[in-house]
């Protein structure tokens, strides 16, 4: 009896089973998000008032030329012109890869104000039930707090469920760059929280920006709280595939690509955006030398060397994470393969040791922080590993500032 209980078929059928339940529950529950699709895409509409647009008697360059040659570009310009680009075509500036950043940071605050207004004529108009006025109030405070003059805006999109990017610290002097890379439900909407702050992106990157700052005080660092693709909303069938991470690995490579300077790039993906990493990695330049996972369903291969990169390939888990019980296959386009934490994949094993379930592993005081704030600032010698010995520290080096042995 026990033989067969443990049987490898038996726990095929197992997985099978998981699965289409899984399936079942995402078929009846997912696409709900259509519903709130908007109807006027704003950013297209910049994009094309760009590409038919003139400035100083000459056609504007294509805004999806790599970034060099749009940088090339907006070097030709002064300051007053560059601002001018701006203000005519907010979105498409706020948004374009090779753009000075100090520039997408002035045109998104344009964007934001106009979104802004939108959204307050929305909260009164009387075509939208009680519910729709509601969700344009909350859009139009949410705009209000994005555009203060002390926030860094990289990227912004009101379309849908809207987009959005920050940067904390400064880009162009930073010797080490941070992307944080959220999962499921992420939105305008709760790209920041005021209860449970740290399981926003907005939050997570505040407390991994502090905590680099406070491993290796003189080394310049940036986080980026990246929502700028279009993440699954809740446990439907967009989550359970790589549909949305496809897409996410696209705007993921051209964002890390357009960054200034050469400096070495840290990915720290969370839940579904550990898949979004594992699609992208082996398109990713050389410049990212870290892709740090934490409560994944899989990245969408069954070995760490099968990402084809050569960045570090870092996985945690907190022993508390629901995440651990969805079955870790892919069968048919549903599931993303193995678990990156276990022996078998080949990841370098954190420990997450007082992380908060799922959503705490940016909470400040827990191994989880700590140790993604080691990776970021290069400190590879202070991280933690999840076992006894130093094997996630093997074959590294790296500066131990951190103090942390």
């Amino acid at each position: 009896m026990t033989s067969f209980d443990t049987s490898p078929q038996l726990n095929v059928w197992r997985a099978l089973l998981a699965l289409a339940v899984v399936f079942v529950m995402l078929a009846t529950t997912g696409w709900t998000a259509l519903r709130n699709q908007r109807t006027t895409p704003a950013l297209q509409a910049s994009l094309s008032a760009w590409e038919h647009g003139r400035f100083a008697g000459r056609p504007l360059p294509d805004p999806d030329a790599s970034p060099a040659r749009l940088a090339y570009f907006f070097a030709t310009l002064n300051a007053q012109q560059q601002l001018s680009l701006a203000r005519r075509y907010p979105l498409a500036v706020g948004n374009m890869n090779g753009a000075p950043v100090e520039l997408r940071y002035r045109a998104n605050r344009v964007a934001l104000g106009q979104a802004r207004k939108v959204e307050r004529k929305r909260m009164h108009d009387t075509r939208l039930t009680p519910e729709g006025q509601r969700e344009a109030e909350r859009r139009m405070h949410r705009y209000e707090s994005l555009m203060r003059h002390d926030r860094k805006i990289l990227a912004f999109d009101p379309e849908g469920s809207g987009r959005v990017a920050e940067v904390f610290g400064n880009l162009g002097r930073a010797e080490r760059v941070s992307v944080i890379v959220p999962g499921v439900d992420t939105d305008v909407l709760t790209f920041q929280r005021t209860a449970r702050k740290y399981t926003a992106p907005v939050g997570m990157a505040k407390a991994l920006y502090a905590a680099e700052r406070a491993v290796s005080p003189s080394t310049p660092t940036a986080v980026i709280a990246w929502a700028d693709y279009t993440a699954p909303g809740g446990l439907g069938l967009d989550s359970a595939t790589a549909m949305r991470a496809r897409d996410g690995a696209v705007r993921l490579d051209a964002l890390v690509r357009a960054l200034p300077g050469d400096s070495a790039v840290s990915l720290f993906c969370h839940s579904y955006g550990s898949v979004v990493c594992g699609v992208a990695a082996d398109r990713l330049p050389e410049r990212v030398a870290d892709i740090a996972v934490a409560g994944s369903p899989g990245m969408r291969v069954a070995k760490a060397s099968h990402l084809g990169t050569s960045a570090h390939v870092w996985a945690m888990r907190d022993a508390d994470d629901w995440i651990q019980d969805v079955p870790y296959l892919e069968l048919g386009g549903l599931g993303h393969g193995a678990d990156p934490v276990s022996s078998g994949f080949g990841a370098r094993v954190l420990s997450a040791r007082d992380a908060k379930g799922h959503g705490g592993y940016f909470e400040p005081g827990t191994d989880s922080l700590l140790n993604f704030a080691g990776i970021g600032v290069g400190a590879y010698r202070s991280v933690r590993c999840a076992g006894e010995d130093a094997a996630c520290r093997e074959g590294l080096s790296g500066t131990a500032t951190a103090g942390r042995a």
